[in-house]
């Protein structure tokens, strides 16, 4: 695990000139930062939002380098209590980037404090308890915050407002990806087709992080199978015993669906049988496996449950069945 830490830091581009994808958030990010230079003060609190693996951790990195600034890093899980926020704030150096992963799953009081810090650059410490408690206020120097999260909704709108700027990032095309996959070949020395970037593009759900991830593993079958050269045929093969289909989906992706459709003649079921029935917690199968089946058009939501589409019964090689129209309403 530490060693694909590692690998996964070092494909990270450096600079926002070797960022791939996110046109219109690369040319606003861009000026927001380059005012702040010509400036000579920090820059405006930045937020970031969207699904997981898009590149909101080296989107904040980027915005330390380019800011030549001291990178801290956190997460709202990590911050739970106003002190634990208070400690990190007060230890900051003027000009410093702070970057809170998940900044929506902070605690309350925790968010309280960091409006004031946000806006005014200081905070109330609480020292004491009962009647004797006094508050003393610390100034803090300069800083950015460098929000990132993967469910804006949760944030509440004070905290919300008080970014400068608000970035939400998208999935990524298959074009975008392949230019990803060339970045990373070459940084791990593999020797690549066209074609073969871009079948394993095609199976990486939008995702630069599921790409390079299938890259890795595509480098590790043509290493034990002596493959010189990656192409189309091999990068399928090699996906196909990691059980990477054509379309993106893994085991659990593959297991939902053919719960649905075999099981309970697509549907509609709860979340939790769904669940059971796929040997996961509800969680992982609502947050895991739910969101890019439905994206692809595979699932469909409705009040009295989750329901396989026609097209998912096709990408099984099944048969659909006849159906009611009103069923796959809502």
């Amino acid at each position: 695990m530490t060693e694909e830490r590692a690998m996964e830091a070092a494909l990270r581009p450096k600079a926002l000139s070797d960022f791939v994808g996110q046109q219109t958030v690369r040319r606003q990010l861009s000026l927001v930062l380059e005012s702040s230079r010509i400036r000579g003060t920090a820059s405006d609190h930045v937020l970031l939002s969207g699904p997981p693996g898009l590149g909101k951790t080296t989107l904040a990195m980027i915005i330390a380098g380019e800011m030549n600034a001291p990178l801290r890093i956190s997460s709202g899980p990590a911050i739970q209590h106003a002190g634990d926020l208070a400690a990190i704030l007060s230890s900051l150096t003027e000009g410093e980037v702070l970057f809170v992963d998940e900044i929506h799953r902070m605690s309350r009081p925790a968010e309280e404090l960091l409006y004031m810090a946000m806006e005014d650059f200081r905070v109330d410490v609480i020292v004491g308890k009962g009647a004797g408690a006094t508050s003393i206020p610390l100034e803090l120097p300069p800083f950015t915050l460098v929000g990132a999260t993967t469910r804006a909704g949760l944030l509440p709108g004070p905290l919300r407002d008080r970014f400068g700027f608000t970035a939400q990032l998208e999935f990524y095309s298959t074009d975008e990806l392949e230019l990803v996959l060339r970045r990373s070949s070459a940084m791990l020395d593999m020797n690549v087709a066209g074609q073969g970037f871009a079948e394993i593009a095609a199976r990486s759900r939008g995702t630069p992080r599921i790409a390079n991830r299938l890259l890795r593993r595509v480098r590790d079958w043509a290493l034990v199978h002596r493959v010189h050269q990656v192409d189309r045929a091999t990068a399928a093969e090699a996906l196909e015993m990691y059980e990477v289909d054509e379309r993106g989906l893994d085991r659990l992706d593959r297991s939902v669906l053919e719960a649905l459709c075999l099981k309970f003649n697509g549907g509609p079921v709860g979340l939790s049988t769904l669940a059971v029935l796929v040997g996961e917690e509800t969680e992982t199968v609502e947050t895991v496996a739910e969101p890019y089946l439905v994206r692809e058009g595979l699932l469909a939501r409705t009040p009295r449950g989750r329901v396989a589409t026609d097209e998912a019964w096709r990408h099984l090689g099944l048969t659909p069945p006849e159906r009611h129209p009103d069923s796959l309403s809502g």
